[in-house]
């Protein structure tokens, strides 16, 4: 008897099914400093020839001025994703003047913490609203871990797929069967995520500096002058140092329903903090925070993924879930590539593809809490000491050596990478098996173990390796744009400007107080009648 994994990919593979697999829709989110030639935080405002931070659909600010983002829209084709990341890229260079764009995940030198301004957005409703949250973020955890970069994957399934599998369901796809087969596929990624950090993980050195910034007590090993490492280690932006809110362990937050999920992120915003809670949220008639509940609001969850739906306008992402369903999954553990210029590659994307496909098609049994935290571990485990040969990770109680997992896992890869190519009439996806199986043979393949090599090998520290990559990555791409033309840009930029403008002068004269007070009114319940 067939496995139901086997079944299901069977069921995908079929020629009359085939072409659903080239229909999947992505996007990319990709963080990354802006920095002075001479290495350090660039302290200027988000150039003004970019357009406006609140409003532009390409080109953003995260936590800080200096810290762009650059997204790009709903895709079904890899080239053409990377092909509009490289021209958002090539157009940003041209206005940055004697900027580069930082390449690692972890910041460059970070001398006084002043240096790290918070984002600005204007003076709207939102726009105040979004840089006050940046403050409070400031106060809870510190300017350090909110300029650490990452690469955010946005994956979508196809409708034909979902019809293909409620029909072998004896079902239809409707919002909660999509729902219910999206949080399927969330357990088994948190089941297995770790192989993100293991492969991609590109961040298992840090510049002395940032520790000045940042709490945690990781043992390191230090590499010249200004370099702390982890000799095995493969993402330190995952580990205690960057994205963790140990508070936010408390939470209890599962993913056995969108009901569940829901009910746990709502709970985290309406819940008083004892340690937020001491900072006040108006203090001396200025704003300190948004609230002092465990999260402000719903996106301060660190997660290495998150079920989204696009929101309408004034709704929280929760509320956009009740509301629809989950529309698509946002894979949140990718390092920066540092031997790309845009900050990841169609390899990258392809294994991602076949991961998150893997997760969706195996059975996904309900995740009780301590099964979720042992995932947890095993994480951790592979971000501190992933290289390691003799590392073991948790199953069930039992430890199990991440090796022998990791063969296992390849060998279904293997098989989705082949209906993928009879899709696409290609061998890419099987290359890619076989080119990141040598990193399964032999870890230091991975991406990690390739940076720490360059930096041994040449004698050099995180701050040199990464200038000489940012100066690279300048020159490449000083090239014409090859998806996007100059007047789209232009367009966009000018667009962004006035959309500015117009909420700006639409929130004139009324108070921001009164906004915070419905807006978090607003995000406590979903019936209509609240909304």
């Amino acid at each position: 008897m067939q496995s139901p994994f086997s079944s299901s990919l069977k069921l995908l593979a079929e020629p009359a099914n085939r072409e659903a697999l080239t229909q999947i829709s992505r996007g990319i989110e990709r963080e990354c400093l802006r920095i002075t030639p001479q290495g350090k935080l660039a302290v200027t405002e988000h150039p003004p020839a970019l357009g406006a931070a609140l409003t532009h659909p390409y080109i953003t600010t995260d936590y800080a001025e200096m810290l762009m983002e650059f997204i790009t829209p709903v895709a079904q084709s890899i080239t053409v994703t990377l092909q509009q990341l490289e021209d958002i890229h090539k157009y940003s260079y041209r206005h940055l003047g004697e900027d580069l764009l930082w390449p690692l995940s972890m910041p460059c030198f970070v001398g006084d913490v002043g240096d790290i301004h918070i984002a600005r957005y204007g003076s709207s409703h939102i726009g105040q609203m979004k840089t006050l949250y940046r403050k409070g973020l400031t106060q809870r955890y510190g300017g350090g871990m909110q300029i650490i970069s990452g690469v955010h994957y946005n994956f979508s399934v196809p409708q034909a797929i979902w019809e293909q599998l409620a029909a072998a369901d004896n079902t239809t796809a409707d919002a909660h069967y999509i729902s219910r087969r999206y949080f399927d596929l969330i357990r088994n990624y948190k089941r297995i995520c770790w192989v993100i950090p293991y492969l991609f993980g590109a961040s298992p050195a840090v510049c002395k500096s940032f520790l000045k910034h940042a709490e945690g007590d990781i043992e390191f090993k230090e590499h010249g002058k200004g370099t702390l490492y982890r000799p095995y280690s493969t993402s330190l932006r995952m580990s205690d140092l960057g994205y963790t809110n140990r508070e936010q362990a408390d939470l209890k937050i599962t993913y056995n329903s969108v009901e569940e999920y829901i009910h746990g992120l709502r709970r985290a915003i309406t819940t008083p903090s004892r340690v937020f809670g001491k900072l006040g949220i108006k203090v001396d008639g200025e704003y300190q925070q948004l609230n002092d509940s465990i999260l402000q609001i719903e996106n301060e969850f660190y997660a290495p993924i998150r079920p989204k739906r696009v929101a309408r306008a004034g709704e929280t992402p929760t509320q956009a879930l009740e509301r629809g369903g989950v529309e698509y999954i946002e894979v949140r553990a990718l390092d920066v590539n540092p031997f790309s210029p845009i900050g990841i590659t169609a390899q990258q994307i392809r294994l991602l593809d076949l991961l998150l496909m893997y997760c969706l098609l195996r059975p996904s049994p309900r995740l009780s809490l301590e099964q979720q935290q042992e995932a947890d571990r095993n994480f951790n485990r592979v971000v501190l000491d992933g290289r390691n040969p003799r590392l073991s990770l948790l199953t069930e109680g039992y430890e199990r050596p991440i090796a022998d997992w990791l063969e296992e896992l390849f060998a279904d890869f293997q098989d989705i990478a082949a209906a993928f190519d009879g899709a696409h009439g290609s061998k890419d996806y099987q290359q890619t098996v076989a080119e990141q199986y040598r990193a399964v043979l032999n870890p230091e393949l991975t991406l990690s173990g390739q940076f720490l090599r360059i930096l041994k090998q040449e004698n050099i520290d995180n701050n040199e390796l990464g200038m000489q990559l940012a100066r690279q990555y300048r020159d490449a791409m000083a090239q014409p744009l090859s998806y996007y033309s100059e007047a789209d840009f232009s367009g966009w930029t000018e667009l962004s400007l006035q959309q500015q403008r117009e909420r700006e002068q639409a929130d004139a004269g009324s108070s921001f107080d009164d906004f915070l007070t419905e807006y978090f009114r607003r995000a406590a319940c979903a019936s209509p009648e609240c909304l």
